[in-house]
């Protein structure tokens, strides 16, 4: 008890002092999704310091390249006018196949950690049999289409991670349907093992489902370990 007021009380000085004033957060919310689904995750965030950018972007309008290639330079070039020394990107689903998409083709000098909330690393079996459907690409857009399991999909093309990536996975689903074609223990959009990644650093699978990871705590306890640490707390 002694050692763990210790540290809250280590925490509350850093947050005091500012102490990471300098290390700016990116949160890129997922696949139809808004800024509004990440804004547990921000408020943790700020509560402990970091100077937080919330992106809000239409994921449906366009390819992933397209958009991590529109959205990541704007908020990179916002934490940079604020002073950002380090820059750290915390996403959900889609939001992490565009950091990856971002850093494969592109320097980035601050890049610190990132945290990735149930990330279809290897793309997922839903897209393989409702991505040739008419209404999922009305749904999903052009970015939704890459998301397959095939070698040819955008994440499997991406290549390993060359950066401090900590992934979350859910092992929960309300989605039963998709559940269906999905192989292994899944979150109701992707498996547990396509969540993974060569050169990841750390990975954790939690008992929630997809449209809720960003929101449960557990998970918002282990982004913040792992910025932290470069470790999720087991």
């Amino acid at each position: 008890m002694r050692a763990r007021n210790c540290i809250l009380v280590v925490l509350a000085m850093l947050v005091t002092t500012g102490a990471f004033a300098s290390e700016h957060v990116i949160l890129l919310h997922g696949l139809c999704r808004t800024k509004h689904s990440m804004s547990r995750m921000e408020a943790e965030l700020i509560g402990m310091g970091y100077r937080v950018l919330n992106v809000d972007y239409a994921s449906r309008t366009s390819s992933i390249s397209e958009l991590a290639d529109t959205v990541i330079p704007e908020a990179v070039a916002e934490c940079r006018a604020q002073g950002a020394t380090i820059i750290h990107f915390v996403t959900h689903s889609l939001g992490g196949i565009l950091v990856r998409s971002y850093v494969a083709r592109h320097s980035l000098p601050e890049l610190g950690r990132v945290v990735m909330l149930a990330p279809p690393n290897q793309g997922s079996e839903v897209v393989d049999i409702l991505g040739r459907l008419w209404i999922f690409g009305v749904i999903n857009g052009p970015a939704g289409r890459e998301l397959g399991t095939g070698m040819n999909s955008t994440p499997n093309k991406l290549g390993p991670a060359e950066f401090p990536l900590g992934i979350i996975a859910g092992n929960r689903s309300i989605n039963l349907i998709n559940s269906l074609f999905i192989r292994g223990r899944d979150d109701g959009k992707v498996s547990v093992e396509k969540t993974k990644i060569g050169g990841m650093t750390d990975h954790v699978v939690l008992p929630t489902a997809h449209p809720f990871l960003m929101r449960n705590r557990q998970a918002i306890r282990q982004t913040i370990h792992f910025l932290h640490n470069a470790a999720f707390d087991y």
